[in-house]
């Protein structure tokens, strides 16, 4: 770390660029710079399964340190007298302004370049249309369903979205399906974090929604179902309001990880869901044999082993996290299915997300993406332990697959 901080291996180019640079645009870049490396790290931090007690308390650690870059910088800029840096070699100043142009470079160079290919980004070139609505359920139910969880109050915030559920569907174009299973639908639903807050009414009127657009040919749940202890009891009767053609499937999260792993399969099965755990199935489709495999690593291992998997069939994967998608392709997964980081669920005008649980910080916040041969949806799911959506509605996918455009054309025109 000495070695890292050490002045020398400044360039002195950067050390008279800082010199030259008015006192407060050095303090600005800095203190963007410094915010963010803290909050990538934590990203990044966030993707592994580590102790709960220790994630608890990590993302206030590291606010309190992002909200102390503006006095470390101050301190480092001697605002209050030489309003300059100090390169005095060995000296503690020097070091923290070694740090200082670091973050600098960070903050005025790297973050701004990462941002434009964030929204640069489009959305897979297999989306060949993409609707959605909108549904207020707290007007709908005729008051807010802000339940009994611990962070209810959050829910009557300013500009909080949280019980506006957008329901969107995208019609994906993938050749390689059969073509008996044109038209194929899939209803995907993820981290419901059943906690007490929204309360229940507002789950069931959800799955009210979803089946008012047509009984799916598969439901799939990717994780996050039960976020608190009271609330097992409540998996039955608000899945049990789903129903679909060929099968429904699931698998576990991080939040289920931390709970009673055991009953929540239980409640999964009694609405008739096959619970995947890291393992796979052979269905039979409209004639046609379907891969389906759940992936809940890192949080429940082993990982899914595929050895003994038929090859050349179609292969859809339900993962909790996107973060295995390298996994995904190297298994040759044609469509996957992930949920987890919640779009950030505060995404900033422009900006868009900041906080985003994945080992590729926001790359893949939300959306659908190609990583060849894989097609990625990444959902912002139902909820979340805190009952915080800012420009980041609840979501609720449906997927209609499509063997050609010409078959989407005639559907159209029908």
């Amino acid at each position: 770390m000495s070695c890292f901080m050490n002045l020398e291996i400044l360039p002195q180019y950067f050390q008279s660029v800082a010199d030259s640079l008015p006192w407060w645009l050095l303090l600005l870049g800095a203190c963007v710079g410094h915010g963010y490396l803290f909050i990538v790290a934590l990203n990044v931090f966030y993707a592994w399964p580590l102790p709960h007690e220790l994630m608890k308390y990590t993302r206030k650690i590291d606010l309190l340190i992002v909200a102390g870059g503006p006095v470390l910088f101050t301190i480092a800029l001697d605002l209050l007298d030489t309003r300059g840096l100090s390169w005095q070699a060995g000296h503690w100043r020097g070091y923290l302004s070694g740090y200082t142009v670091i973050c600098w470079i960070v903050g005025c160079g790297i973050a701004p370049v990462c941002e434009i290919f964030y929204l640069l980004r489009r959305p897979a070139p297999q989306v060949i249309t993409e609707t959605a609505h909108t549904v207020d359920v707290a007007q709908e139910l005729g008051y807010a369903p802000s339940g009994h969880g611990k962070d209810a109050r959050m829910c009557g915030l300013p500009l909080n979205q949280c019980f506006q559920v957008e329901f969107i569907e995208k019609t994906l174009l993938l050749p390689r399906i059969p073509d008996a299973w044109d038209g194929l639908t899939i209803l995907h639903l993820t981290d419901l974090h059943l906690c007490g807050t929204p309360d229940r009414p507002f789950y069931q009127l959800v799955m009210e929604h979803c089946m008012k657009a047509g009984t799916a040919d598969l439901v799939l749940l990717t994780g996050d179902v039960v976020d608190s202890e009271r609330h097992y009891r409540w998996v039955v009767p608000v899945l049990g309001k789903l129903h679909w053609n060929i099968g429904a499937f699931a698998i576990l999260g991080n939040h289920d990880s931390w709970r009673d792993v055991a009953l929540i399969r239980r409640r999964l099965r009694r609405v008739g869901m096959s619970v995947l755990g890291n393992s796979w199935q052979q269905i039979d489709v409209r004639g046609h044999p379907l891969l389906v495999i759940g992936h809940e690593g890192p949080w429940f291992t082993p990982i899914p082993d595929l050895t003994q998997c038929p090859d050349g069939i179609f292969r859809l994967l339900l993962s909790h996290t996107p973060d295995n998608i390298v996994w995904a392709q190297k298994n040759h997964v044609d469509l996957m299915l992930a949920g987890h980081v919640h779009g950030g669920q505060i995404r900033l005008p422009v900006l868009g997300s900041v906080f985003v649980p994945s080992r590729y910080s926001r790359k893949y916040d939300c959306g659908t993406f190609f990583e060849a041969p894989t097609v990625m949806h990444v959902s912002r799911g139902l909820a979340g332990q805190h009952p915080l959506r800012f420009f980041c509605k609840p979501e609720v996918t449906r997927i209609v697959l499509r063997k050609s455009k010409n078959q989407e054309r005639v559907r159209d025109t029908q």
